[in-house]
């Protein structure tokens, strides 16, 4: 069950008249309060200049530019990953670079970050200058034997770091301590096209692009990648990351993204015209992350970088039947975690853990953050799915809930228990860690007493947020379209959900298990279409049901040519 509160603007808001009454209360509600917070131009991003590290980075890529050295970038093997590493190669080469590579662990064989063993594997290429990009804060030891080998190493990152941070020659991190870089919610992409446009000005400032005869290129050519690696990472959308994917989409819609993406676009069977970055989140991005989770990174990376639109779709296509393939292996998964924790149910001496640890020795690696976000979304508390590693250890992936920041609380079980955890890293509302397969059920134990130290029963009662209800005037074609148009939406700047009472006068299931329903006015012979997806088959349709209450997004639905408004709905009951 689900409550609904509806939010409470916390100060009037000072918009011009051109703004939409709906719209401005829901902007206020989220702290946006004037038309310059809602101004999505490339002018208000903040400076480069803020970013601690900054200086040394900018001098250790013109170096490697004059010189012409070896550059080798190390990336993560999630869409951050792949977009922050294509992003690199392509800016470098498009800044004079000639020769730069990279380079994704396997997630199976290496892990996560830049490990000794991956500086292993980056020797044979014989590198000069190690980037990572979306990685390498906690990398202490993994740089420390890059320098031994005579390796320049910059670390471009965004996780929070540890109290040690690497030996690197640079890192760029907007969270790491003195950094007065005022958005701290940059993806790993956004950092490195920071760094990427910082040494575009630089290059032009010494004369780079008259010396060698190259054009100079538009760094807002690489807002596509940026907008697809922010949303699809669940960076929270502060208003500098707003404008990074506002500009992004606006780029996309006009066709003017990379092959790849508007590959990936037409397998996800998305008009690129219509894109929203809830499009990014949920279908192109799980496409992009199902090569590193299933298969091999350098597949979704090599579809980014191609310049040939029939190579593109070909690499489109082959991570769609790697997202099908995941969908199975998740499925699966599902219903088995799902059938042993309703057993906690039948058994009246046990009671469902706060902090909910998963694991089955047959589990998939690649998976188990899906897995983790599924039953979070049921139980609504923080969980750890755990799969097998190897040497006897296993891999866990956390996911979160409002009020319960998942590193921290790792951090805290590693320091009351050490040795539980052989390593971990992540952010307030997602982490990774690993530990011996032996310390599992210790583990288990530590981490629901950390939850019950910080949680209230409260806490595990799933909220939806309403902006309130919107008159039968305002559910209309030209709000739904103003409120598609508002965003960009997501992570820390919901897309605006509304609650309210309908009369139901037609119900039924398509698609197997979504819920089509004709909703009507009181005292109105006005009808709206509305959908609910995945519901509950033992309680819908309901034959008895007149009067229902929803709570619900107002989108545009486009069929055949034809557009009408259409509730999305979130969370339903009859009256």
């Amino acid at each position: 069950m689900k409550k609904i509160t509806r939010r409470t603007p916390p100060a009037s808001p000072q918009f011009s008249g051109a703004v939409h009454p709906a719209l401005q209360r829901i902007y206020a509600s989220r702290g946006v309060l004037n038309d310059e917070q809602i101004d999505r131009s490339l002018k208000h991003l903040f400076p480069a200049q803020l970013l601690k590290g900054l200086p040394q980075a900018l001098d250790l890529l013109v170096d490697a530019l004059q010189q012409q050295k070896k550059i080798l970038i190390v990336g993560d093997f999630d869409a951050d990953g792949a977009t922050s590493s294509a992003l690199s190669v392509l800016a470098l080469r498009a800044l004079g670079a000639h020769h730069v590579d990279y380079l994704v662990p396997n997630r199976f064989k290496y892990g996560y970050g830049l490990t000794p063993e991956i500086v292993e594997v980056a020797k044979q290429r014989t590198p000069d200058l190690l980037i990572t990009v979306d990685n390498g804060i906690s990398s202490i030891e993994g740089v420390a034997v890059a320098r031994e080998a005579g390796m320049k190493v910059l670390v471009t990152d965004h996780h929070l770091p540890s109290q040690q941070l690497p030996d690197a020659n640079a890192i760029v991190n907007p969270n790491q301590p003195g950094c007065d870089f005022p958005s701290k919610n940059l993806a790993g992409v956004g950092v490195i096209f920071y760094v990427m446009t910082a040494l575009r000005t630089k290059l032009k400032e010494i004369g780079w692009f008259e010396q060698q005869k190259i054009p100079e290129p538009n760094m807002a050519d690489y807002l596509d990648i940026v907008a697809l690696g922010t949303v699809a990472d669940v960076v929270p959308l502060d208003q500098n990351n707003r404008i990074l994917v506002h500009n992004g989409l606006m780029r996309m819609r006009a066709g003017r993204c990379r092959p790849g993406i508007k590959a990936l676009v037409d397998v996800a069977q998305r008009k690129l015209e219509r894109l929203v970055a809830a499009d990014l989140g949920y279908m192109i991005g799980p496409r992009l992350n199902a090569a590193g989770r299933l298969d091999d990174m350098s597949h979704g990376i090599e579809c980014l970088l191609t310049d040939n639109p029939g190579l593109a779709k070909d690499f489109a296509q082959e991570l769609d039947q790697l997202n099908h393939e995941r969908k199975s292996i998740e499925s699966g998964m599902q219903q088995q975690a799902l059938a042993a924790l309703n057993m906690i149910h039948l058994k009246p001496d046990q009671q469902m853990p706060w902090g909910l640890c998963i694991y089955k020795k047959d589990w998939h690696q690649g998976v188990i953050g899906i897995l983790a976000s599924r039953i979070k979304e049921r139980f609504h508390r923080p969980v750890i799915a755990f799969a097998p590693a190897e040497k006897g250890e296993i891999k866990g992936s956390a996911r979160s809930i409002p009020g319960f920041h998942i590193r921290d609380a790792l951090d805290a079980v590693a320091s009351r228990h050490p040795g539980l955890i052989t390593k971990f890293g992540g952010h307030a509302m997602a982490a990774g860690l690993s530990l011996p397969v032996e310390k599992y059920e210790s583990f288990q134990q530590a981490f629901d007493k950390e939850a019950r130290r910080l949680l209230t029963l409260d806490d595990l009662t799933g909220v939806l947020h309403s902006d309130g209800e919107l008159s039968q005037s305002d559910i209309d074609l030209p709000l739904a379209r103003m409120l598609r148009e508002a965003g960009p939406w997501g992570q820390g700047f919901p897309e605006p959900l509304f609650d309210g009472e309908f009369e139901l006068l037609d119900q039924r299931i398509v698609g197997e298990k979504h819920l089509k329903l004709t909703l009507g006015f009181p005292a109105s012979k006005r009808v709206i279409d509305a959908i609910a997806f995945n519901v509950d088959l033992e309680k819908w349709p309901n034959k008895n049901a007149r009067r229902i209450y929803l709570a619900y997004k107002l989108d545009v639905n486009e069929f055949r040519g034809v557009q009408n408004p259409q509730l999305m709905v979130e969370h339903l009951e009859a009256v």
